[in-house]
């Protein structure tokens, strides 16, 4: 090969490299992000989901449009607002309201479930997982059972079931949008963003969700963070890498992600994890590693 060729070569990897870094770092700093914006004095629904949603999605969708990017069709925006009410109102609603009762790494934790739940729900969209694939399935589950059990997460009951509903919503969201009539990836992730982040907010004023004092300056910059990098340059870079590397590499960052949270979680906030938490963690995530690479065996 000629160094003029090894040079693209190198630059493609190196671009890869700094696209899964971005995804696992800043995916898994957003669960510590959510917890700081709570503790900020932000209305977890209203402002740390919703508003941010609404924003994050409404500048992504102004900018595809000045682009010449086709708005959805009126049948298209009933998908997408279908998998905002399930991906983000349950998924990420859910996430931010546990995060009132138990640490960010914890959270974390459970929602890497979200590949075995996806595995169970295709069982009715007539994917059929191999033996390898129910292997992993099985051992993920024990996993999950062990840590809503004996951890400290089974001291918060409302913890238990928000992080019980999240990963059902966002995996049931996620199998149940294959196939459907969606607009480009880039314009369905901005108007997902846009119809998720209208559904939180609604339900945030239903809630009586409000601001009890100005909210502090590290919860702004959380919020502005979570908006920015979590919602809109993490997504974009996800995107990107769905179109640049296999699946399974892309997939790497629901067993990353959790780790990245926990270390996180206990150096910049002082989180106690105890050996049953990490035992749990490490058996849910070797489920999901299993799933990924028989699915990769199989294709």
């Amino acid at each position: 090969m000629s160094v003029s060729a090894q040079a693209p070569a190198r630059a493609a990897g190196l671009a890869v490299v700094v696209a899964l870094a971005i995804v696992y770092v800043v995916w898994g700093s957003t669960y510590l992000a959510i917890r700081f914006a709570l503790e900020g004095g932000w209305p977890p629904l209203l402002a740390v989901s919703g508003a941010r949603f609404v924003v994050a999605g409404g500048a992504m969708y102004a900018f595809l449009r000045w682009r010449g990017v086709a708005a959805p069709t009126r049948a298209q925006w009933k998908n997408l607002a279908a998998m905002g009410a399930m991906l983000l109102l349950l998924g990420n609603g859910c996430v931010v309201l546990a995060e009132q009762h138990v640490s960010s790494g914890l959270a974390a934790v459970a929602v890497a479930s979200v590949p075995l739940w996806m595995g169970f729900f295709g069982l009715f969209y007539g994917a059929r997982p191999s033996r390898i694939e129910w292997v992993g399935i099985a051992i993920g589950f024990a996993g999950v059972v062990w840590l809503n059990a004996g951890s400290s997460l089974s001291a918060s009951p409302t913890g238990l079931v928000m992080l019980l509903v999240a990963p059902l919503g966002w995996a049931f969201g996620s199998v149940w949008s294959r196939g459907r009539d969606l607009p480009s990836p880039f314009m369905a992730a901005a108007a997902q963003m846009l119809c998720g982040g209208v559904l939180l907010v609604g339900v945030g004023l239903l809630r009586g969700e409000s601001f009890t004092a100005v909210p502090t300056l590290h919860g702004t910059l959380a919020l502005l963070y979570l908006a920015v990098f979590g919602s809109v340059i993490a997504f974009s870079t996800y995107v990107w890498l769905l179109h640049h590397v296999r699946p399974a590499l892309v997939s790497s960052y629901a067993y990353v992600n959790p780790a990245i949270a926990v270390a996180l979680g206990a150096w910049l906030a002082s989180e106690r994890f105890t050996a049953h938490d990490l035992g749990a963690m490490a058996v849910i995530l070797a489920g999901v590693v299993i799933i990924t690479l028989a699915k990769v065996l199989r294709r």
